[in-house]
């Protein structure tokens, strides 16, 4: 059992946390997954009666972190790798959406996952080996209207991540950010949090993008079985990238982005450069 990889995954309930357990204990993983309640606990450890572990928790109980990877390590094992996977989408035009809307989807999407990083790492760091992977999204890249907030969590964790794979490089931690485009989970079905419309000026341009991604829900390019295949390859290979999208639109659009991005730079060089001496 020593030489059995140890898997800590964040929201296993379902979209890509499922998946990469589903994937994992097939390969012979062991797969810590948290859930929510306890009719979850109880199906995901039916998954597998060997390897399938679950903890109740909720990653915004920040104060409940510390006290569950400390029983991770002395009940099950050292934890190999960490996957940040619980979160979810907030839809709402920036104007018509509250601030507490933007706080949870913050606590959710960005403490959470540095609160159980924070937790993890002295593990990682006394041990002088790990892997964490974020689990972000093309919209940590690119932006459209309406998801202001979601996009604003995702770039952060996307940062943070870029940030601590230079910090922990030393110490043979590898972080690596996910970032998915549109795939077939519940992120933009049950999953969503969609604020009230109340202005008509957005009419026009909202409703046509409401409209179309509640219409493109659950037939999404994106398989979310292939994107944990992907992670696992990634979780084994000896040099793991600090970015990786997953999915041929994320590549197309930001690649897009990347170079719009450019071409403005380049536009603008001459007062960038007017304001040095």
């Amino acid at each position: 059992m020593s030489n059995v990889k140890t898997l800590l995954i964040t929201g296993v309930s379902s979209g890509f946390g499922r998946a990469l357990a589903q994937v994992a204990l097939e390969r012979g993983y062991r797969v810590v997954g948290t859930v929510r309640n306890a009719t979850a606990k109880a199906a995901f450890e039916a998954l597998e009666s060997k390897n399938a572990f679950a903890y109740l928790l909720d990653v915004t109980h920040f104060a409940a972190i510390d006290d569950v990877i400390a029983d991770i390590e002395a009940q099950i094992g050292p934890i190999d790798v960490l996957v940040n996977n619980a979160g979810y989408g907030h839809e709402g035009v920036m104007e018509e959406s509250s601030l507490d809307e933007m706080r949870q989807q913050f606590d959710v999407n960005v403490f959470g996952a540095v609160a159980m990083i924070k937790a993890v790492l002295p593990f990682m760091r006394q041990r002088r080996r790990g892997h964490i992977i974020n689990i972000t999204s093309m919209g940590g890249f690119i932006t459209m209207p309406g998801i202001s907030y979601y996009c604003g969590s995702k770039f952060a964790l996307e940062g943070i991540s870029e940030t601590l794979s230079k910090e922990l490089a030393t110490f043979n931690i590898h972080v690596t950010a996910v970032a998915p485009g549109s795939f077939r989970t519940d992120w933009a079905g049950r999953s969503m949090v969609r604020s009230a419309r109340s202005i008509p000026d957005y009419d026009a341009l909202f409703d046509p993008i409401r409209q179309a991604r509640e219409e493109k829900s659950g037939k999404q390019l994106g398989d979310p079985i292939k994107a944990a295949r992907a992670m696992l390859d990634v979780i084994e290979s000896r040099d793991p990238p600090a970015h990786l999208l997953l999915g041929s639109d994320a590549l197309r659009l930001v690649r897009e982005k990347l170079h719009s991005y450019s071409e403005e730079i380049d536009r603008w060089e001459a007062i960038t450069r007017s304001t040095d001496g």
